[in-house]
């Protein structure tokens, strides 16, 4: 089947929800995620109004989905800007302008099919792109106990840089920051 990598728009926030809430039910989500289920559940749909139009204005955020012909979201991942000067989201802050991928989830069904490397080509294309400001890597972070996904992000070209952070609330466990860096020429 062929699946269109786009952009969200801002008034498809309650597919966005629905998928977020779809990938909070995964097996891995505990290890994939930085959120729960009851949690987002319970968020109003103000929240994800304005959690949508962000990543589909043009800013600093931009939300990626995989769409089937018929209209389904099959996949997701976030590309987001983060600049030394910045507050820190997640890890350390960053010695230089970079992306970082994140909400990176694919159904099941549709898993093994091409989809998330479609995915993450349209983000990191998307992060290249930016000129103002200019991108020199693009990071993520893959929980210790992840293997299913640290693999992919290897395969994809991802690299693990060696830093890792505490897993929030899971005293022990560490998320490994994996990154791409922009090619020279």
């Amino acid at each position: 089947m062929k699946y269109v990598m786009r952009s969200v728009r801002a008034d498809e926030w309650p597919l966005a929800r629905e998928l977020r809430l779809e990938a909070l039910q995964d097996p891995v989500a505990p290890v994939a995620f930085l959120d729960s289920y009851e949690a987002a559940v319970a968020r109003p749909n103000a929240f994800w109004q304005d959690r949508t139009a962000a990543a589909a204005e043009g800013g600093d955020v931009r939300q990626f989905v995989a769409e089937s012909p018929e209209g389904e979201w099959v996949g997701t991942v976030t590309a987001l800007v983060e600049r030394p000067e910045d507050d820190v989201r997640f890890g350390e802050a960053p010695e230089v302008v970079q992306g970082h991928l994140v909400g990176v989830f694919v159904r099941p069904r549709v898993r093994g099919s091409g989809v998330a490397d479609a995915l993450f080509r349209a983000a990191v294309e998307w992060c290249w792109s930016l000129s103002a400001p200019r991108l020199e890597r693009v990071r993520l972070y893959v929980h210790e106990d992840n293997p299913r996904a640290a693999a992919f992000y290897r395969r994809f070209g991802f690299v693990p840089s060696g830093q890792r952070m505490a897993v929030p609330g899971d005293a022990g466990a560490w998320e490994l920051e994996y990154v791409m860096e922009r090619e020279r020429g």
